[in-house]
């Protein structure tokens, strides 16, 4: 069990809405830009545990690939694009939940109050 508090969907809002602002949204971008290495190789690991690139995946490839009517096959690459785009950007939030728990806690032994 984590003394980490439940977050409400307001306090939530609120925060999506100040990473909106470009100054507070600027040092989290100079963070991830440093860390980019390795929470590249993070989500990707978390991506192929999670199955999401396994054959199944191979198989939408293949069959966006070569369908043969243009206007489908460029439909399923679209849609295939988006919802692998969905697909790391949540289990890319996840990551970034899980950094921000771990970069408090090492803060905490380091200089608890």
């Amino acid at each position: 069990m984590t003394d980490d508090p439940d977050y409400t969907a307001a306090e939530v809002d609120a925060a999506v809405a100040a990473l909106q602002d470009p100054e507070r949204f600027r040092h989290a971008q100079d963070v991830v830009v440093h860390a980019a290495p390795g929470l590249q190789r993070v989500l990707n690991a978390a991506l192929e545990e999670g199955g999401w690139f396994g054959e199944a995946h191979e198989q939408q490839v293949m069959r966006a690939a070569t369908t043969e009517d243009p206007a489908e096959r460029v439909a399923a690459l679209r849609t295939l694009l988006a919802e692998e785009t969905r697909l790391g950007m949540l289990v890319g939030v996840a990551v970034g939940f899980e950094l921000a728990r771990e970069l408090a806690a090492r803060r905490a032994t380091i200089d608890p109050k």
